[in-house]
């Protein structure tokens, strides 16, 4: 899968549960800090994030995915 195609699935993703304008969502976008995620949704993210891409992302990753541009580097990686 080309990485384009998974920021546009992480994008579409964040949008989605975070209920954040797709515009809104930038790859430097901080789940925290820029979109207001809480702990309970960005674990909802990785819970998505693995669903939706069929990878496994163990609890000692969570911390390393802060931004969408972490999870789409995460994510191409592990395809």
């Amino acid at each position: 899968m080309s990485s384009s195609s998974v920021e546009d699935k992480v994008i579409a993703i964040v949008s989605e549960q975070l209920s954040i304008a797709k515009e809104d969502v930038k790859l430097e976008s901080s789940f925290i800090d820029d979109l207001k995620a809480d702990s309970l949704d960005v674990v909802e993210l990785v819970m998505e994030f693995e669903d939706e891409f069929g990878i496994q992302i163990p609890d000692e990753d969570y911390e390393k995915i802060k931004t969408v541009g972490d999870a789409v580097k995460y994510i191409s990686e592990k395809q």
